[in-house]
């Protein structure tokens, strides 16, 4: 069983892995660097631990020792409790959710890996905000896609943000960071993809003809939330597919997209 440790001290060394949470540039340098990432919630805590990934140690506000009793009593790492105003001067906002656990990052898996037994998986460019990945993960997750790939410059899906926004989803769908780009397509095609380039150009094809073609093996390929895809990545690509859409509105969110292409390609 775990070691419950009561802490009243905000600069407590042994509470270095939840300082300053909402600094997003320390954190996302931090992170990566010590092999870590937080877990917020029961929900997504649990979540973590069911997908095999360790735990360094948590943080608990008092009244949720007894509900995550089950796991402090299968767990060797350290648990700290604290008041609710402890716990926000160290981690610099209200953890109104009262449970946050640091947890221990795994080795990225390759590419060849995370695609071997996929049928449907999802590629995202360059996507920076950490929301549309957590939202994109959820979609994924929800809509049956086999796995996800991320493009070096795409926002870490293991931050807080991206995390809670998933509802914890980034923890149970398979994903990597697909490097070189837009090169790695070369890998998707070896394997059997047909990549379709989600864009606006002249020549694309509509969604509900790619849907009707029921390619086994699908790469779907989304852009950035401004300028979307690369044109070195639409050329690259198999297919070009274009949502329909009317209103005069000529794109959506990154993540709504997703949700929709996911949707209408499932089997």
């Amino acid at each position: 069983m775990a070691e419950i440790i009561t802490v009243e001290d905000p600069a407590d060394p042994r509470l270095g892995d939840y300082t300053s949470l909402t600094d997003v540039e320390l954190r996302r340098r931090r992170e990566p660097a010590e092999g870590l990432f937080m877990a917020e919630g029961e929900k997504v805590i649990r979540r973590a631990l069911a997908a095999g990934y360790r735990m360094r140690s948590m943080l608990l506000t008092a009244k949720w020792t007894e509900v995550m009793r089950d796991v402090i009593e299968a767990s060797e790492a350290p648990v700290y409790t604290a008041t609710p105003e402890l716990a926000e001067a160290v981690t610099g906002y209200h953890v109104h959710r009262g449970a946050l656990a640091s947890m221990q990052r795994k080795p990225l898996p390759d590419t060849a890996a995370v695609i071997a037994d996929a049928r449907r998986v999802a590629v995202f460019e360059d996507i920076v905000d950490h929301a549309n990945i957590g939202a994109a993960f959820r979609n994924a997750a929800a809509l049956g896609i086999d796995a996800v790939l991320l493009t070096p410059r795409c926002a870490d899906p293991l931050y807080r943000r991206s995390v809670k926004v998933s509802m914890g989803a980034v923890l149970q769908v398979p994903w990597t960071r697909i490097d070189p780009w837009p090169q790695g397509i070369e890998t998707l095609r070896a394997a059997g993809f047909v990549t379709a380039a989600l864009t606006l150009a002249e020549d694309s094809i509509d969604l509900r003809e790619l849907a009707a073609r029921r390619y086994p093996r699908l790469a779907l390929v989304f852009g950035t939330e401004g300028d979307g895809l690369r044109r070195r990545t639409v050329a690259a690509a198999d297919l070009s597919v274009t949502i329909p859409m009317g209103g005069g509105v000529d794109s959506l969110n990154v993540a709504a997209a997703s949700a929709v292409a996911f949707h209408a390609t499932a089997p």
